[in-house]
Parts: C-alpha cells; structure tokens; sequence
C-alpha cells in the first residue's frame, strides 16, 4: 500500500517531500505544500484546459457564423500558445506546467478553422490546418534549434498582448462581445491567473512567468469587456434605401383665398 502511495504521490512531490510526509509525517513543510498545491492547481488548470475554448468552438458551431471574432487576434493568440508549448516542451520542464497549452492549442486552432469556414473560405480553412500541423512538427520534433524557441518565446509577450487587445479593440468598436463565449473568456482568465504561481514554482523561468502576467491582465480586459457589455446591445448598422426623408409631413398651408365674383 505504502509503494502504491509512493507512485501516486510520486506525481505530485519530489522524493525529498515524500519522505518528508510519510517517514517524518512532517506536515507543515512549507517548501513542500507550495509544491505540492503548485502540482494540484498544475493538473487542474490541465484539466479544465481540455474543454475551457469547447462552449466557444460550440457556438461558433451552433451560429454558424464567426461574428465578432477576431481572425487576427486568433492567430497571434495561437502563435503564442504553440511558442510556449514547443519552449516548455524542448525545455523539458515538467507536464503539469505547460500540458495546458497543447489542448488550447488545438482548440484555438479549431476556432481559427471554424472563422475561416464561415466566413466562406472552405479551402483556406483547410490549408490552415494542414500548414499548422507541420508548423507543429518542426517546433517540436528537434528541427528547430532551442535559441530560435527562446527569442519566440521572448516575442510571446508582444504577440499576446497585440492579439488579445484587438480582439477588445474589436468589442469597443461593436459595442459587443459578439460570438465570444463568456464561460472561455472567464476561464482563460482564471488559468492564466492560477498560471503565474505555477510557472514561478515549478520552472523558475522568468520569461514564462513575465508571459502569463501579460496573459493575465490581456484576459482580464477581455473578461471586464464581457461583463459590460453584458446586456447592451451591440452597434446595429444602418440600412438607407434611397433618399427617404424622415420630416413628418405637414399639412399644405392655408393660403387666402380669391373671390370668384
């Protein structure tokens, strides 16, 4: 039982806080509880990455439409997601720091599908699939020297903030949140956030941890937009068909009259 425990455990803590835990039962190590919370908030952010963008991929779906979403700060948000997943990866830092982003990665890359199929460019939606699948693989399978990941992962911040703030930049100018998905913006949110802790306990990487700070307060001017414009309609345009005048129309003015003698 004890081994068992020890493998289980084994995901969670180094070996040093294992013995800490079940040889001296020693359960106010603070360096060990900050890992072990650090791990626990890891796998649960991971978790919850695996179906935090689906309610949008649905309603894109559900609307067949693509309103109000952002192409632009689709693409940037995922040259950043894939940058970062490719630097942790070849990094070889531990799964429950970056396991994250491989799941936003492919859901970002269905919405980016999805905008382009809407919007009526069916074949260009599937060359963007194809082409980012090789992209995928260069990244990651040792084609790409590790310098060339640190200077992208250095521009993460730069290609975050610029995709995240057009799409606010786009829901300022409708007056709307359009087709975003509140359950995703508050989520995305919430991980970045839960991120910054992780990232500083479990990588030490000041680059990461300068990165989701940007992700944060981008996602939280997004998350602010969603509650604002929560119940106002959006900007609707207007239609002229011709020249129609909106005066009302008065009656002809009495003139004087002539006598018909």
């Amino acid at each position: 039982m004890t081994e068992v425990l020890k493998t289980v455990l084994s995901y969670f803590l180094s070996e040093e806080c294992i013995e800490t835990y079940l040889v001296f039962h020693d359960f106010t190590d603070g360096t060990c509880f900050k890992s072990l919370l650090s791990k626990c908030l890891g796998y649960a952010i991971i978790a919850g990455s695996i179906l935090v963008k689906i309610p949008q991929v649905l309603k894109l779906i559900k609307n067949k439409s693509g309103e109000g979403i952002n192409l632009i700060s689709v693409l940037l948000d995922l040259t950043a997601i894939t940058s970062h997943m490719s630097y942790n990866y070849v990094k070889g830092y531990p799964f429950s720091a970056w396991g994250d982003n491989t799941f936003l990665a492919l859901q970002t890359a269905a919405i980016g599908a999805l905008v382009l199929f809407y919007g009526g460019s069916k074949g260009l939606s599937l060359i963007f699939c194809i082409l980012y699948t090789l992209a995928v693989y260069v990244l990651n399978c040792g084609l790409t020297p590790i310098n060339v990941l640190l200077v992208a992962q250095a521009f993460n911040i730069p290609i975050l903030l610029l995709g995240k703030l057009s799409q606010a930049w786009t829901n300022y100018k409708n007056s709307s949140t359009g087709q975003l998905s509140a359950a995703t913006v508050f989520l995305l949110f919430a991980g970045s956030l839960a991120r910054i802790f992780t990232s500083a306990q479990e990588t030490g990487d000041s680059m990461i941890i300068a990165t989701f700070c940007a992700s944060t307060f981008a996602n939280g001017v997004i998350a602010s937009q969603m509650i604002y414009y929560w119940n106002k309609p959006g900007k609707s345009k207007k239609v002229n068909i011709g020249k129609t005048s909106t005066k009302p129309i008065s009656a002809p003015k009495k003139g004087k009259s002539k006598k018909i003698d």
